[in-house]
């Protein structure tokens, strides 16, 4: 006898063929087994099964069925049954086989939808055939077909469309779970394709938190796999995704890799972040807290890259003669004796030193102040009111007005349609 290599749990399908059952169970060796049968099986498993079982399972559990050719009553059965027997055994996504050889119609569908989130193989005994591949095994008097499928090898297509929905939708965390969940469950062959999609995900997902190492880490590994796979064929809309995310890997490369204290690609990522979070999650409080940190960010990255001035750390003889006493009034950190400059102040300090990005700041000061106090008084900052998307995007265009950045130079996640 042919013998695999012993598995976590089976559930296997039994009306009367004892040799069958037989013959399964020890060529899969189970650690865990459950019959789902009519109640008057019972006794030919006790009797014709049981003894002849070469490696005893350690656990052992049956679903008697009431009724064995109605589906929406087998169906039922084994919902309320069967979920909670796996969890009990605690089966993880893959690690389940099933076989279907003494199934009815009913029993065989009924099977294949409730044991989908935990099987990755589908076996079943059958009488020889013109076109039916799998190894021909004598069980007892007869000849037989063993032949085994993975349902998950097409019921990946959904998922992975459902993941490139989250995944476009800014909800990485979900993509990372669905993608992860096929991997488990697809056969070994497209198992390093789903690990490269599971990747990708969690890369943006680290990118979206600003762990910017481990997010570039993440996106080099996905995109070799994704590369890779796109040479053999891969799913429709693979090729396409490759030089979004190259483009990527990139800026952040360039990030990561900047030695300097203040990083100029940062201002721009959050920038980018502001907007996904405002078009994708539609979370315009968050969105404007990124937004008000991008623009500071370009003001401490003109400050620190012209004039060699860090906001956080300022001398104040490093400002315009017209700022020193407000400097060391006003800005002065009692605890750690430093002088830290505002978000407005860093602008006018701009300004009195000639540069064009502070002079362009006061002219646009007054479109700006009104959007800036809206920014204050969010539940996210300083106050009581919801911020309206309306107000984050009139802020958002004045940056770019102010900045002079053009969007094309702004990071944008790749869109997933495979």
């Amino acid at each position: 006898m042919v013998h695999d290599q012993s598995i976590k749990a089976l559930v296997i399908a039994f009306v009367d063929d004892a040799a069958s059952a037989v013959y399964s169970i020890n060529r899969l060796k189970p650690e865990a087994l459950c019959f789902v049968l009519p109640e008057g099986s019972k006794a030919v498993v006790e009797s014709a099964v049981q003894p002849n079982i070469q490696q005893m399972p350690r656990k052992w559990d049956w679903i008697v069925l009431a009724d064995t050719a109605g589906f929406p009553s087998v169906y039922q059965a084994l919902a309320r049954s069967l979920p909670d027997l796996v969890r009990n055994w605690e089966v993880q996504p893959g690690e389940l086989v099933v076989d279907v050889s003494g199934a009815t119609p009913s029993i065989a569908a009924a099977l294949s939808l409730v044991t989908l989130p935990w099987t990755s193989r589908l076996v079943e005994l059958s009488q020889p055939r013109e076109g039916l591949e799998g190894d021909r095994v004598e069980v007892g008097s007869k000849t037989l077909v063993w032949t085994q499928s993975n349902p998950w090898d097409e019921q990946a297509t959904v998922s992975r469309r459902e993941a490139c929905e989250l995944f476009n939708q800014g909800t990485f965390s979900a993509a990372v779970r669905v993608f992860r969940e096929v991997e488990l469950r697809v056969s070994g062959g497209q198992k390093p394709l789903y690990r490269a999609f599971a990747d990708l995900a969690e890369g943006y997902q680290l990118w979206e938190r600003f762990h910017y190492r481990q997010a570039w880490d993440k996106l080099k590994t996905a995109m070799k796999a994704i590369e890779m796979a796109s040479l053999w064929g891969g799913p429709p809309g693979l090729k396409g995704i490759v030089q979004p995310i190259k483009a990527n890997a990139g800026f952040l490369e360039k990030l990561v890799l900047d030695p300097a204290d203040v990083k100029e690609f940062v201002p721009l990522d959050v920038l980018a972040n502001a907007q996904r979070k405002l078009v994708l999650r539609r979370d315009p409080e968050a969105a404007m807290i990124a937004l008000v940190r991008a623009l500071e960010g370009f003001a401490q990255v003109r400050l620190h890259k012209a004039h060699k001035i860090k906001s956080w750390d300022v001398s104040p003889d490093q400002l315009p003669q017209a700022l020193h006493e407000i400097c060391r009034t006003c800005y002065l950190e009692d605890i750690d004796g430093k002088y830290k400059l505002p978000l407005q102040a860093q602008f006018r300090v701009l300004a009195g030193l000639g540069d064009q990005l502070g002079q362009g700041f006061l002219r646009e000061w007054p479109k700006m102040k009104p959007l800036l106090d809206a920014a204050n008084h969010a539940v996210l900052s300083h106050g009581f009111e919801p911020i309206k998307a309306e107000r984050v995007q009139q802020l958002y265009d004045v940056v770019i007005k102010l900045t002079g950045v053009a969007e094309s130079s702004l990071p944008k996640f790749p869109v997933l349609n495979l």
